[in-house]
């Protein structure tokens, strides 16, 4: 099974919209990332966000590249200081592919969780609208395949 951690787009500050939209930047940094690794031939079941605008917005922009056979999806357990042990339980049953796009801390509490069994030792740096994939084998450890941030993208 492989994960893909996506962290929202950058979102306007709290005091210039209180709904946090994505920035142009926001949209123009997802939609680079997206149609670069709709051409890696990725298969992603489902797209899971938090339900907050940006996180909703930056979903929708890799499901217009990656075409999710179960399309996108809000659910619990995504939010910035929701623990990371929900999804940790959640993915234990799931064996297809899948996205989730939400925020931090959560997402880098989440990705060491799995990677090193404690949430607190961060290993890797989440950028906005960058992804990154991490794959489980037979035994249900995890490693980090790659990591895609918009920077790396021309």
């Amino acid at each position: 099974m492989k994960l893909y951690l996506v962290q929202h787009g950058e979102a306007k500050r709290k005091e210039e919209d209180p709904s946090r939209p994505l920035t142009n930047k926001g949209i123009k940094d997802a939609e680079k990332v997206a149609e670069y690794i709709s051409k890696l031939d990725i298969k992603v079941k489902k797209i899971f966000h938090s339900g907050k605008l940006r996180a909703k917005q930056t979903a929708e922009i890799y499901a217009k590249y990656l075409k999710p056979e179960e399309g996108i999806s809000e659910t619990d357990g995504l939010n910035p200081l929701d623990e990371p042990k929900t999804w940790i339980e959640k993915i234990k049953t799931i064996d297809e592919d899948i996205m989730l796009t939400g925020h931090l801390p959560h997402l880098s509490k989440l990705a060491s969780a799995l990677i090193t069994g404690d949430e607190n030792r961060e290993i890797i740096k989440f950028r906005n609208a960058g992804i990154i994939c991490l794959e489980r084998d037979e035994q249900g450890k995890w490693t980090i395949l790659w990591v895609i941030p918009p920077e790396l993208i021309p």
